[in-house]
């Protein structure tokens, strides 16, 4: 058995009951944490809170070596960890398909998203998201300011009244760079402000799941000024906003009403 485990969005406790009992019960453990990573704990971190060794793959070895994780589901029972939920990643999802095509039984185990916590903590409703989009640091795509593709996800959402949400580079044990690379929501909404449109409204979310998740929205231009704290942080443009969801964000998120009426239908 080949059991894919979400450990959710923060730190060791973040996990579900369900899926801290596949972890505990397990044979073997392995885990990737490049296309997501929880920046509440370390690998040791997880092994002490589980009682269990865990083997960290890199994304390269999952996708290009996955035999060693196949090889061992086929005999014992496999856990396969990663921050967030298991299955957003395309990765993951072809490694369950290669455990099905050499017969090895495979289950998901579920854990909260960032998507997820962008709704629920910024009040904005989840079935008004349009196309996701990520939004790399300038020195990835080798130019200054915004790649079109992500301004035109925003405007084309923002035409269909939707909300976009915008995954925010990470850069973790880059060969090419000294230490890790979060952007921060002050840096995005500066993108955003100096290359599209500095008075659009922002929402930042910081550090989903955590004991001190923030909360913010104020004109994109206002947010590049502040600072939100430690990662990981997530930046939404709404669309259209719906009177409750316009309550919340002034509300919850301290949006100016005057910001956010230009935006409420």
């Amino acid at each position: 058995m080949l059991t894919f485990v979400g450990l959710g969005l923060y730190d060791e406790e973040s996990i579900t009951v369900e899926g801290r009992e596949a972890v505990r019960e397990a044979d073997r453990a392995f885990a990737e944490f490049y296309t997501s990573h929880l920046v509440g704990a370390g690998v040791e971190d997880l092994e002490a809170y589980h009682d269990v060794d865990i083997e960290v793959r890199e994304r390269e070895g999952v996708e290009q070596n996955p035999e060693p994780i196949l090889d061992a589901a086929a005999s014992e029972d496999v856990v396969f960890l990663t921050a967030g939920d298991t299955m957003i990643s395309t990765t993951h999802v072809d490694l369950r398909l290669r455990a099905h095509d050499r017969g090895i039984d495979t289950k998901v185990i579920h854990a909260p998203t960032a998507e997820s916590a962008a709704s629920s903590l910024t009040g904005l409703q989840n079935y008004r998201f349009g196309k996701a989009t990520t939004l790399p640091f300038e020195w990835v795509h080798g130019a200054d300011g915004v790649p079109g593709s992500v301004v035109d996800t925003i405007e084309d959402n923002r035409e269909r009244g939707l909300h976009t949400l915008c995954y925010l580079d990470i850069k973790v044990d880059n060969p090419y760079r000294e230490g890790d690379d979060y952007m921060t929501a002050s840096h995005a909404a500066g993108l955003l402000a100096e290359h599209w449109n500095p008075d659009a409204l922002g929402v930042v979310v910081a550090r989903a799941g955590a004991p001190d998740a923030l909360v913010a929205a104020d004109t994109l231009g206002s947010l590049a000024d502040r600072d939100f704290g430690s990662p990981l942080h997530l930046l939404v443009i709404p669309g259209d906003l719906h009177h409750v969801e316009a309550d919340a964000l002034t509300g919850l998120a301290g949006a100016p009403e005057e910001v956010v009426e230009s935006r409420t239908v």
